[in-house]
């Protein structure tokens, strides 16, 4: 069987913005706790009580941004309860994650995270059962540079310079967890909470509304009736920069345990991403022509039941080459549509859902999934390039639901342009059966190819483990045997490089 990709190398679709390799840390189980943070006082090694080997594995894959507290968590958070004096922070309910807080991790220890990652902190909002006064003072407390005395309070605390909060959320999931709400009454709160987080001090704020769940295209509907004014005649898009869904991949199978047709289906579950976004900015276009909104995937990534002898709402699952392949499909997908995709945060960075890393007191261990953002990084920041790929479809029996997927192409990617550098990320979603491929370029210049790194194992239910932490790794292979035609590996990722020569 073969694949025939058209790529057309001067011919930019849109930059990628780094933010589409965002992540996102909620306090859920142990994805803060023991994941991010283990206190200045741990045996654990650590910095400034973050443990040293998360960030250092972390600040590889070069995260551009990280969405925090929340989350369901973050409609039921405080922001007070998390400042000052650690010993002194009260001990409060984590209902939604059967949990108690202990605040130990709270603002400032958070934009400490985000120093030591190098990233963009992207905070959420109380709008569920907070107010748009602690929501406005949480905001001067952040990013004022002016002498209040909530500004006061925060160099009490060891930060008298602002933390220059760029990206805002306000509220999360309001349409389920954040409370309930209807869209048009979301979209009033909207209007109300982003006007007074606007006159909080400090510079542009990217604020970003929460969007629909997956598929719901009558929220972002209704939503942008109102805030476009088209029933009360006051548009007021102006207020906010992003609007945020959410998908997540049902899972086929457990995490570890599954048949080729739910190898399969998963893949068809992850491609619907494609449908929906493009769907959710045609809607969205209706109402905002000229686009002032950007479209954001702020919670994204497969949900597979929890790890046995694991607290079920702690939702700490295994992570296989399955999952690996699942976000280099994703990852593509935002990447060909660079121009619509400003942001996407995968959930969640550590321990929860489909992280980056695994964590058991001491021990740390680097997921495939993490390798997949390690190999596609230096997507960011690129100019994604116009691609065709023609390839058949792999058959399969469907397992799981009843809802209409997509078809699993054998060969999927992405590609794109930075100076001289071509960067082409390729699956073979094939559980068994190599793939050649055959490619055209078109355009001025000729083209070497300098790396291939190849992440892909014999097992389709691989993972890493701490006994066993390099059962899958990306593999350099020789660049020698890449021509026009070549051939992908079964159940692989690849991402390669090329060098342009005028």
């Amino acid at each position: 069987m073969r694949a025939k990709i058209t790529i057309e190398f001067d011919k930019p679709v849109a930059r990628i913005n780094p933010s589409i390799y965002g992540h996102f840390a909620e306090h859920i189980g142990t994805c803060v706790y023991e994941g991010l943070w283990v206190g200045p006082e741990s045996p654990i090694p650590n910095r400034n009580g973050l443990r040293v080997d998360v960030i250092d594995a972390l600040k590889k894959i070069h995260p551009p941004v990280l969405r925090w507290p929340g989350g369901c968590f973050a409609d039921d958070y405080h922001w007070q309860d998390g400042i000052g004096p650690r010993e002194a922070r009260p001990r409060r309910l984590n209902a939604h994650w059967d949990a108690e807080e202990s605040n130990e991790f709270g603002t400032h220890e958070f934009f400490e995270l985000c120093s030591q990652l190098k990233c963009e902190p992207y905070i959420c909002g109380n709008l569920g059962s907070g107010t748009v006064k602690e929501m406005r003072d949480w905001l001067e407390y952040m990013n004022s540079e002016r002498d209040t005395s909530l500004t006061r309070l925060r160099a009490e605390n060891g930060s008298p310079d602002p933390f220059g909060v760029l990206y805002f959320g306000i509220g999360n999931e309001n349409w389920g967890c954040g409370g309930n709400l209807t869209p048009s009454f979301y979209a009033q709160e909207v209007r109300r909470y982003a006007t007074f987080a606007s006159l909080a001090g400090g510079n542009f704020l990217f604020k970003i509304a929460c969007g629909a769940n997956s598929d719901d295209y009558d929220w972002t509907r209704e939503f942008f009736n109102v805030m476009a004014g088209s029933a009360i005649h006051y548009n007021r898009l102006n207020l906010v920069n992003g609007f945020a869904l959410h998908y997540y991949c049902g899972t086929a199978g457990t995490a570890t345990e599954y048949t080729k047709d739910q190898w399969y289906q998963l893949f068809a579950q992850a491609l619907r991403m494609e449908q929906i976004v493009l769907t959710h900015r045609q809607v969205m276009d209706h109402f905002d022509p000229h686009r002032q909104m950007w479209l954001v995937v702020d919670e994204w990534g497969t949900w597979h039941p929890p790890m046995t002898g694991t607290n079920p709402r702690w939702v700490k699952q295994q992570n296989t080459i399955r999952d690996a392949l699942v976000a280099a499909l994703t990852l593509d997908i935002f990447n060909r549509h660079a121009d619509i995709v400003f942001m996407a945060n995968i959930a969640q960075i550590a321990n929860v859902l489909q992280s980056m890393v695994l964590t058991d007191g001491p021990q740390m261990l680097l997921t495939p999934t993490y390798h997949v953002y390690e190999m596609y990084s230096p997507h960011q920041g690129a100019q994604a390039l116009k691609m065709q790929v023609e390839t058949k479809a792999v058959p399969y029996a469907p397992t799981l639901g009843t809802t209409a997927l997509p078809p699993v192409p054998h060969v999927a990617g992405s590609c794109s342009r930075k100076g001289a550098t071509i960067t082409l990320s390729l699956v073979n979603t094939h559980a068994t059966d190599a793939t050649e491929v055959e490619l055209i370029w078109h355009g001025e210049g000729n083209l070497t190819p300098t790396t291939w790194r190849v992440l892909a194992t014999p097992d389709i239910h691989s993972c890493n483990t701490f006994e066993q932490p390099e059962n899958a790794i990306p593999q350099d292979q020789d660049v020698g045997s890449i021509g026009d035609v070549f051939t992908l590996a079964p159940a692989s990722v690849n991402v390669i490089q090329y060098a342009l020569q005028n």
